[in-house]
């Protein structure tokens, strides 16, 4: 018997303690057969088989990202990608650009700009917009996320006036004549969004095509895709049928989608490349906007400590509902009070559901204590996070002055999970945050902000291989590169443990195999 794919003269990392280091991998029918020297795979070499030489270049299992929105990033990608723009009038060019090839009349979405990287040291105006977009309502994001400018079109379809008052959030008005400026922040922001039509299925089936293609040239094999509509799952069916899947794909639903998810796509979940594995409950919001569940009060805001999504006693019931639906129990936890709630309902779930092996998981546990942690570690919960995140929080978000000194000092404290023996395995959070995985494992190596939180390269490369595959049940097929395993593979152009670690970034990626098939080079 001959191989379908070997390669060769590669340094392999494959994430197998018994045997940590290869130089050649030989593939049949979308699994390894061999993994070891080159004389190892020498016999595995026919007339017929593809035959790459890596000439040295770096391979580790395919990356899983346990946590993307797949959906909202198709959809970013047609927008405007402005995080690199140096200046107000660079803005303008790139806009201007775009209303040359959109129709008249349909909206124009950007991503990305910060007024701190322009030459003008100013926010961008809707005076700045409108010479360029009369016939197109605009709306561009900053970086943050929590902020936008757009143009006149867009606050006239929105019906915004000088007389508007916000609810939530700042409308940004010129000091000397009161008119809008077009700046609009935190909730303001849905004044416009709201406005903008959603893709239909088609747009939205092409542009998630387009979407796992990024996917993919990221070295990412499998992805954990949350997804929030009926719409979704329909485009990905329609995917599969059309054989236009070129990953993995775990579904996670949320709770509310569960009863109408048709039991037609529930029965192909034993679908290795697809099925629906789990189902999320959102125990409550987020750091930034102050919706995550806390004990006590924001530091920063002592009249709020965020809001709980559901009583311990809903919690509870949902918990043992996901579990007899045969599915796996996702909780979206950020505050130490959310987090407390969900791990009252997974205890109670080992009670409940008896026989199973049940792998329950904490989305971020991002706010933590001792006491946590123990419990996490005595239910063998799973922590999912986003590396990029952490930096996010401090960075942006400025989660010191959140939570002040001592809570902070807990906030994503992936080293000690680790260290407990508590499973940790990690995703982008994409669009929100970078897709790169590698970037990820650089932020989890390189963490600023409490550095005894940071992880070995090592460790932050088992948050997106072997500990994801566990993650998502599927640590015998893939998540390692083992004889026979299935060949999802990525091809690294510099060696992670070689380089700067503040480089590891920096590395690109340079072939993705996916069942012994390339998909990206």
């Amino acid at each position: 018997m001959r191989a379908d794919l070997v390669l060769t003269n590669g340094k392999i990392f494959t994430m197998n303690p018994s045997q940590p280091h290869a130089e050649a991998i030989a593939i049949k029918d979308g699994k390894i057969v061999q993994v070891g020297t080159n004389d190892d795979v020498d016999r595995w070499i026919g007339k017929d088989a593809k035959l790459i030489n890596l000439k040295g270049k770096t391979v580790v299992p395919g990356f899983i990202d346990t946590h993307i929105h797949v959906a909202d990033f198709a959809r970013v990608l047609a927008w405007l990608d402005l995080s690199n723009v140096m200046s107000i009038q660079e803005l303008q060019d790139i806009l201007k650009a775009r209303v040359q090839r959109t129709p008249r009349g349909k909206w124009i979405i950007g991503r990305g700009w910060d007024q701190n990287r322009f030459a003008e040291r100013r926010l961008p105006t809707r005076h700045d917009l409108d010479a360029f977009s009369a016939a197109n309502p605009v709306i561009l994001y900053h970086e943050c996320g929590q902020i936008c400018v757009v143009n006149s079109k867009a606050l006239e379809l929105a019906d915004l006036t000088k007389q508007t008052v916000g609810t939530g959030g700042d409308i940004d008005k010129n000091a000397k004549t009161g008119g809008l400026t077009g700046i609009l922040r935190d909730d303001a922001t849905s004044l416009v969004w709201k406005f903008v039509p959603i893709m239909t299925e088609d747009e939205l089936l092409e542009a998630v095509s387009l979407a796992c293609e990024k996917i993919v040239e990221a070295g990412v094999t499998s992805v954990c895709w949350i997804v929030l509509s009926l719409m979704e799952l329909s485009v990905i069916e329609k995917l599969r049928v059309r054989n236009r899947l070129p990953l993995r794909v775990y579904i996670v639903v949320p709770a509310e989608l569960l009863d109408r998810v048709p039991a037609s796509t529930l029965s192909k979940s034993a679908n290795k490349a697809l099925r629906i594995g789990g189902v999320v409950i959102f125990a409550d919001g987020y750091l930034a906007a102050r919706t995550a569940a806390l004990f006590q009060s924001y530091n920063d805001c002592p009249d709020s400590s965020g809001k709980l999504l559901y009583t311990q006693k809903e919690m509870n019931r949902l918990a043992v509902k996901v579990h007899h639906a045969n599915l796996q129990l996702v909780i979206h936890a950020v505050g130490d009070k959310a987090v407390d709630v969900a791990l009252n309902a997974i205890e109670g779930t080992l009670k409940e559901v008896r026989g199973k092996e049940l792998r329950n998981r904490i989305e971020q546990a991002a706010v933590l204590n001792e006491e946590l942690v123990q419990r996490m570690k005595n239910c063998r919960v799973i922590v999912s996070v986003q590396p990029c995140v952490v930096d996010s929080e401090f960075r942006v978000w400025s989660a010191t002055e959140r939570l002040g000194p001592e809570r902070v000092r807990w906030l994503y404290p992936i080293k000690t999970l680790i260290s407990e023996g508590v499973k940790v395995s990690g995703g982008s959070d994409c669009p929100m945050e970078p897709l790169n995985p590698l970037l990820g494992i650089k932020a989890a190596v390189t963490r600023e902000f409490f550095p005894e939180e940071c992880v070995t390269v090592e460790e932050a490369l088992r948050l997106y291989t072997i500990d994801a595959a566990y993650t998502i049940f599927e640590e015998n097929v893939t998540g390692s590169i083992e004889k026979g395993k299935l060949a999802d593979l990525a091809v690294l152009s510099r060696d992670p443990w070689m380089v700067e670690p503040k480089e590891i970034g920096d590395i690109e990626v340079e072939m993705t195999i996916v069942g012994g098939r390339v998909v990206h080079t």
